[in-house]
């Protein structure tokens, strides 16, 4: 059985799972790579969206077949919590706006859905499919469209703000951020 932990801001009766909170194995900049099941009930009691976020941390990691290598942007265990509540909070609404033939970073879709969807629209003619990998996108996404296209205001909109502002810490430097969202935390941000 799953316990429920309740998130005040969200609403009465709203909640989001335990189990749902962050528990990964890279830490921050706060160093914290997990949490007991006792500090996880505690600290989504105490999550309040505040319009503040704390730098993420980067790390590099290879592309695979490649000498390059990818930038992950790892926040804070609180940040990835709070990011874990604002997702559940936004995506049923985005969920609903989204064409039913998009597949990336949707629950329950992956790109072997995708591939079947593919094959089931050109099989009864042949059609010309493109696979694109655009360079860099995530680290150039414009901020403020992005919060435009969000259309909304408020704590929350602050609080998307702060996190897309928040800036990296890279071999021991900050590093503002100005374009660009976080790969490495929660998805809600390249979701919308």
């Amino acid at each position: 059985m799953m316990r429920k932990c309740h998130v005040r801001f969200l609403g009465e009766g709203d909640t989001v799972t335990c189990a749902s909170l962050p528990d990964k194995k890279t830490a921050g900049v706060d160093g914290i790579k997990s949490l007991s099941p006792a500090a996880r009930f505690d600290l989504a009691k105490g999550l309040f969206i505040q319009g503040q976020s704390k730098p993420t941390r980067r790390i590099w990691i290879p592309k695979p077949g490649k000498t390059e290598k990818r930038p992950l942007s790892i926040p804070t265990i609180t940040d990835r919590a709070l990011q874990a509540v604002v997702k559940a909070t936004l995506e049923p609404e985005w969920e609903a706006r989204f064409e039913p033939s998009s597949y990336g970073f949707r629950p329950g879709r992956s790109a072997h859905d995708a591939i079947k969807h593919i094959k089931n629209c050109i099989i009864s003619k042949p059609k010309f499919v493109l696979d694109a990998d655009i360079s860099q996108c995530f680290d150039r996404i414009n901020q403020e469209a992005l919060l435009l296209k969000l259309n909304m205001n408020g704590s929350v909109r602050q609080q998307i703000k702060a996190w897309l502002k928040s800036g990296v810490i890279d071999s021991g430097k900050f590093v503002a951020t100005t374009a660009g969202t976080p790969q490495g935390g929660v998805s809600a941000l390249r979701s919308a």
